[in-house]
């Protein structure tokens, strides 16, 4: 049970951390390449955002109102990205949240599990968005850290690596930050 508990808390922090990178984009850099190889600032911020929007209505047991890559930013990211984060935190702390089934498109995930994703995607798109925005500084070192440890006693990553989500793991150098380290065993390359 505490294991369960501790992801909800890195959801908080990861949203969080995100929060901090969203915040502080820069107007001209929306359309900055990311790591993510075909989405630009915007599009992946969009991504995160309604992907925080359906685990959201799963979780309270709603309709999200829109597909996953409709256009859930409008004219202010930022704003989009603070009520989305606040809703979600509410969603995973709600009583009951992870003896919920998720259904998102990899199909019906036990609650741990989808928090476990969840939590992925925040932070890792987060650390995207920072590396996209030249915010490096400031990345959540030490949750990239307990990402990364947790992937890797997975006991096997591989199934994951599917095209468009995750690719083969690249060589991080050995004094890598713990965020670099974490993309590159994500197949994600740093420039």
């Amino acid at each position: 049970m505490a294991e369960t508990v501790a992801v909800v808390r890195r959801i908080e922090r990861a949203l969080a951390a995100t929060g901090l990178v969203v915040a502080g984009v820069a107007e001209g850099r929306w359309t900055d390449p990311t790591p993510c190889a075909e989405w630009d600032a915007r599009t992946l911020l969009n991504h995160t955002v309604g992907g925080m929007r359906i685990f959201t209505a799963e979780l309270n047991g709603t309709d999200p109102g829109a597909e996953h890559e409709s256009d859930w930013l409008g004219a202010d990211p930022r704003g989009a990205y603070a009520e989305a984060s606040e809703t979600d935190r509410a969603a995973w702390n709600r009583p009951g949240a992870l003896d919920a089934t998720v259904h998102i498109s990899l199909g019906a995930l036990p609650g741990p599990m989808a928090a476990l994703i969840h939590f992925t995607e925040i932070c890792v798109h987060g650390v995207d968005l920072a590396v996209a925005t030249d915010q490096r500084a400031l990345v959540d070192e030490e949750l990239c850290e307990e990402l990364l440890a947790v992937m890797r006693g997975m006991g096997g990553f591989d199934a994951y690596r599917i095209p468009g989500v995750f690719g083969p793991e690249v060589q991080a150098p050995a004094d890598a930050a713990p965020h670099a380290r974490l993309l590159a065993y994500l197949g994600r390359t740093l420039s």
